[in-house]
């Protein structure tokens, strides 16, 4: 045999053939977030932002938590449940106030406000019921990125924080109603889901989403009567398929639905708007004609409330009678059971927070996340939501031209 034929390699191939240096993907360590708690101060406020069990798993995150004392005693949470859940707890609400995530169940008051330093990030309700221009006036002076819970979204679309407390609201609409009807709260003397031989009350729904969903369930738990309106009829289907059974639904037709509420012993609004005001359903000539004696639960006041006789109270005094009916307004009806609100809130918040694993702050996770980018209402000196700036005569800007622009 002839000899073989010598294989002449490139140079540039002879790399191939030597050993290779190992090249790893090198994780850059997270910015840890400095979180602050304070005790809620208004509203009769009994919820908290953070339950100990959610603190342990940030701090063992690499973050850190501050709570003001006191802050979870509503909640029958002690600052010992805290600290040992690796929170620091302080009596002075300014150290609170020198973090750089501001976490409240309740809207800042004007005093915290003044406490808040530029590019803090806020995360609380809104309460457009509640806040009027200078409100937004001094945030905006403060420089804060704000952000309102209550228009936060899920990747689907859905408002989770609004979701939760709208399970607890509903199902609290129809306790404080069947309480409120009762001869002792003032009311007409009935029992919600009567007797036999005995008619129960009848029940007005307006709107099919969450809240409705639940009220509707507690409602014929107890045996009521139900009526649900809402223009949406794919609510209503929807309302109906999760119900499990066929219920008396109709889109808002202004006859239908005054025939109704004539003769309703409650109503409840439940209507929720996703950018602004809710929409103003029941006039208030309508209410002078329901019957003496009916409750109304306007769940809506957070956002300014269905019927135009609606006023914001509080748990202290939850009621007002006006035109012979008695008006339920308080806007965190979900405060009324705190631990199982706060544990609630807790969930949704945490694992928000736990994202910025993979962004290093919040402000970051603005730029990918389109529904935590909903809920932000100030950011940096400007106001970015257009129901507010339109609402309130103040200059809005885009928001994603100033996340572009890197203000």
């Amino acid at each position: 045999m002839g000899e073989q034929p010598k294989i002449s390699i490139s140079p540039l191939l002879q790399t191939e053939w030597n050993t290779q240096t190992e090249m790893l993907e090198v994780q850059h360590r997270q910015k840890s977030l400095f979180i602050g708690i304070p005790r809620e101060s208004t509203l009769q406020e009994n919820r908290v932002a953070l339950v100990p069990s959610s603190v342990t798993t940030l701090v063992a995150h690499g973050h850190r938590v501050i709570i003001e004392a006191g802050a979870g005693l509503k909640s029958n949470y002690t600052d010992r449940d805290y600290t040992e859940a690796g929170a620091e707890v302080v009596f002075d609400v300014t150290e609170v106030f020198k973090c750089n995530i501001l976490l409240k169940v309740a809207p800042p008051t004007f005093e915290e406000i003044n406490l808040m330093h530029p590019n803090q990030i806020l995360i609380s309700p809104m309460q457009l019921a509640t806040i009027d221009a200078n409100y937004i006036l001094q945030l905006k002076q403060k420089r804060v990125i704000a952000l309102a819970m209550e228009y936060m979204q899920d990747q689907d679309g859905s408002f989770p924080i609004v979701r939760i407390m709208s399970e607890i609201a509903g199902i609290s609409a129809i306790q404080s109603a069947a309480e409120l009807l009762t001869k002792t709260q003032g009311g007409s003397g009935i029992l919600l889901g009567g007797v036999s031989g005995v008619a129960p009350a009848k029940v007005v729904i307006l709107g099919a989403g969450v809240v409705a969903e639940f009220s509707t369930r507690a409602a014929l738990g107890l045996g009521a009567e139900v009526r649900i309106f809402d223009n949406n009829i794919y609510k209503l289907m929807r309302l109906q398929k999760q119900i499990g059974r066929q219920l008396y639904t109709s889109s808002i037709d202004s006859n239908t639905l005054e025939t109704e509420l004539l003769t309703a012993d409650v109503a409840i609004g439940a209507i929720h708007s996703k950018s602004g005001r809710a929409p103003m359903i029941i006039q208030e000539d309508m209410v002078i004609k329901m019957k003496p004696g009916a409750v109304i639960v306007d769940v809506s006041i957070d956002q300014g409330g269905c019927f135009a006789t609606s006023e914001v109270t509080s748990h202290d005094k939850p009621t007002f009678i006006k035109h012979d009916i008695i008006h339920y307004c308080v806007p965190n009806i979900a405060s009324r059971t705190p631990r199982t609100a706060s544990m609630a809130v807790s969930n949704i918040l945490t694992p928000l927070l736990l994202k910025t694993q993979f962004t290093g702050s919040i402000e970051d996770l603005l730029y990918s996340d389109h529904g935590l980018r909903n809920g932000v209402y100030t950011f940096k000196g400007h106001v970015t939501n257009d129901y507010i700036g339109t609402r309130f005569g103040i200059k809005t800007t885009n928001l994603e031209l100033l996340l572009t622009s890197n203000l």
